[in-house]
């Protein structure tokens, strides 16, 4: 790897990522995954390591999207204590 500073398009970064998220079922852990892609796309790991976690966090779904979300928005609303003891 050389000294001088790459700039990567986000579509080389994006897949970058796919594949450590890819190849992490196949090793003991994500650093290790890291380790064997990030020689081969000739960039430094915690470059690909960081890269990783921004897509990860980029396509995180939205809490509000979590399916329990809206029940215990519903339980929170009641005032009714005993709604919201037998809930839980």
């Amino acid at each position: 790897m050389s000294n001088k500073s790459k700039r990567f398009p986000p579509e080389f970064r994006e897949r970058a990522a796919r594949m450590v998220l890819e190849e992490e079922k196949n090793h003991p852990s994500r650093w290790s995954a890291v380790m064997m892609i990030a020689p081969k796309l000739d960039i430094h790991p915690d470059t690909l390591s960081k890269w990783t976690r921004l897509h990860e966090r980029a396509n995180a779904p939205a809490v509000s999207d979590l399916p329990d979300r809206e029940k215990i928005r519903q339980l929170e609303g009641s005032k009714n204590p005993l709604v919201l003891r037998s809930a839980l």
